[in-house]
């Protein structure tokens, strides 16, 4: 009997798959590390007949790479030597086991079947499982199961239809992983090097850069600044009000406003002589409030940020855990489509029998009687995982963390939203003249509610009511007010802000946002404040961060923050990290977006075929080494305009 060794990227998915495909009667065996099992059952697959089955798992990434020994002390070279420097692949020391066992599996093992995450990391992933097995036999033939969800039909689905890895993707990552440690450690060391003990800062103290991390506080800092540098101007404007029947109605100026005080008094003047209104015209047209598109990654984050009272870090771990535990779709993806493959009502159909509480059951029924229509068709489709979505109910109760019901909620209603119907609604505008000036009065009037029914966090509400005009018909006004004010400043920005902009400017991807925007903040170059001004607080990080694995967790240990209400500002050392590099190479500086822009571009292009590795590695380093050629033969004044910049960070 052929011998098939199933390798998933988390021990938790692993368990779930085992339990799918051998109807929960498996035998669990020890490996070496406490937190991996093996699960030992037969299964008939399609393409291999009968079965010996053999499930385990890894926990993300099992090997690291640094360079080799001589590059590691900072003191034994010079860090833009780090650009060439030689670089060795080890096992991380406490994954060995896990390597091991992997090695030892497949010995008498035929197949290799990967069941790591489908996406570009897990790709990569699945090519360092197959060096592992490969090592125990070279000879076993490799695929990977491709799906979107641990749902048992999918999963079934998915055994019965094995692809090939992706080299193209596991290249792109092989080229992130390098650029970022030779960019990364190389920045890290100057910077270190060269402003340790200065300015207050302490003799040790590491003063990290990633090449995502620096725009991301880029961002921050550019916002803080245009606060902080904002000059109110007073403006003047005019407003009309009349009563009929019983109603009042304001209208507002055609111009809107003026910041010439003795312009907009003679214009005041002009409309006090005139003896009455003219009604222009009374347009009354249907509207409609589109319902949401299909849930990306990138939207989930921003969402989840704004409506649900949590930070992107926290809203990734719900949903990752939900994932794991069969409730929804892969939570990362960038497609808002739908394949017209996927049988929507059918997904609908299992949130009908709502016995959790949860208030949609009715509302789902509706959908199934009728009410159902497809959901909109975005832009985005990264062609390997479908919109985020429910793929099985989870009552309230069967949910014992609090962030997980507010994302499966959250989840659940938006899916029931994109499966309905836009609301329907009639606005009626009246457009008035008096004294050769022109006002304009509206008003919305909702008739159809529809995806509003299931999705609370948008709003659409009637607004005033307007009496009934004529066209041509004129009135006298009840009151004509001339007002002033001030144009405000910005706001500093909120997470849903900032994700938005590293998405515009390509800034990591919709997995590693919430990971950046969270060590900006562990290095304290940017805080997370509330509405009032006091900080949510943050541990000090040290050390290099790694992109995937753990044991399942994928906290932080940030509990709280980074809700929509929550702002960031940046830090007296943020501020004068990024207007040093401003200063001395504003068109490249490393606080802008462009550099990692252009690398996220070329590795989608790698992916694609389009340009090679070794290519894309040599370019980019060629890029990061001419700015750092230029700050250190300008090393002076970036140590000035450093400690000029460290002016106190005052958030109003």
């Amino acid at each position: 009997m052929v011998k098939v060794l199933c390798v998933a990227e988390k021990s938790s998915v692993a368990k779930a798959v085992a339990g799918h495909l051998s109807g929960g009667r498996f035998q669990t065996r020890q490996t070496g590390n406490k937190y991996i099992r093996n699960y030992d059952f037969d299964y008939k697959f399609n393409q291999w007949d009968h079965c010996e089955v053999t499930m385990t798992a890894v926990q993300g990434h099992t090997e690291e790479i640094d360079f080799v020994d001589r590059f590691r002390k900072w003191s034994d070279c010079d860090p833009v030597e780090l650009f060439d420097a030689p670089i060795t692949k080890n096992i991380e020391k406490d994954k060995r086991s896990i390597a091991d066992n992997i090695q030892k599996e497949a010995r008498n093992a035929t197949i290799l079947f990967i069941w790591t995450d489908c996406d570009r990391e897990g790709e990569y992933i699945g090519t360092e499982v197959r060096t592992f097995a490969k090592r125990g036999n070279p000879n076993i033939q490799v695929k990977r199961a491709q799906f979107s969800n641990i749902e048992k039909s999918h999963v079934i689905r998915a055994a019965h239809n094995p692809k090939d890895l992706d080299e193209r993707q596991a290249l792109a990552v092989s080229a992130r992983m390098e650029l970022d440690l030779r960019i990364g450690a190389a920045l890290t060391r100057f910077q270190s090097l060269k402003l340790q003990g200065r300015w207050g800062l302490a003799g040790d103290a590491l003063i990290s850069y990633g090449s995502c991390q620096f725009p991301t506080l880029g961002f921050v800092v550019e916002r803080y600044m245009r606060v902080k540098n904002f000059v109110p101007e007073p403006f003047w404007s005019l407003k009309l009000m009349h009563t009929r029947d019983g109603t009042s109605t304001t209208y507002n100026w055609d111009r809107s406003r003026l910041f010439d005080r003795m312009a907009v008094v003679l214009l005041f003047e002009s409309c006090m002589s005139s003896p009455d209104a003219l009604v222009k015209s009374v347009a009354r047209k249907p509207t409609r409030k589109y319902k949401p598109l299909p849930l990306t990654t990138v939207e989930l984050q921003k969402q989840g940020s704004r409506f649900l009272g949590m930070n992107s870090q926290r809203v990734m771990k719900a949903a990752e855990g939900l994932y794991t535990s069969g409730f929804i779709s892969y939570p990362r993806t960038e497609t808002d489509q739908y394949d017209q493959a996927v049988n929507l009502q059918a997904l609908i159909g299992k949130q009908t029998n709502d016995t959790g509480g949860w208030g949609w059951g009715d509302y789902a029924t509706g959908l199934l009687d009728g009410a159902f229509e497809q959901p909109r068709r975005g832009k985005n489709n990264d062609k390997a995982h479908p919109p985020i979505h429910p793929v099985a109910y989870a009552a309230s109760a069967a949910l014992a963390d609090a962030d997980q019901r507010k994302v499966y909620e959250f989840v659940v209603r938006h899916f029931l939203a994109c499966c309905s119907e836009d609301a329907i609604g009639e606005t009626t505008t009246v457009n008035i003249d008096y004294g050769g000036e022109g006002f304009h009065a509206s008003g919305l009037t909702v008739l159809e509610r529809n995806y509003l029914d299931v999705y609370p966090w948008d709003r659409w509400e009637s607004s005033q009511m307007l009496p009934r005009y004529q066209e041509g018909e004129r009135f006298v006004p009840n009151e004509v007010t001339m007002t002033d004010g001030k144009t405000s400043a910005p706001g500093y920005l909120t997470e849903p802000e900032l994700i938005a902009l590293m998405d515009a400017n390509g800034i990591g991807t919709d997995a590693t946002m919430a990971e950046h925007i969270e060590k900006i903040q562990q290095r304290e170059y940017v805080f997370c404040i509330s509405g009032g001004g006091k900080s949510t607080g943050t541990s000090r990080g040290r050390g290099r961060g790694r992109g995937r694995g753990g044991r399942d967790a994928g906290g932080s240990g940030r509990a709280e923050g980074g809700g929509g209400k929550n702002v960031f500002v940046p830090s007296n050392l943020g501020v004068a990290l990024v207007e040093a590099y401003d200063t001395i190479a504003a068109e490249m500086s490393l606080s802008r977006p462009f550099l990692r822009k252009e690398m996220e571009v070329n590795m989608k292009r790698i992916c694609k075929g389009e340009l090679a590795r070794e290519d894309v590695v040599h370019q980019c380093l060629e890029q990061y080494r001419g700015v750092y050629a230029r700050v250190s033969q300008h090393l002076s004044t970036y140590r000035e305009t450093e400690a000029k910049a460290r002016h106190p960070c005052v958030v109003d």
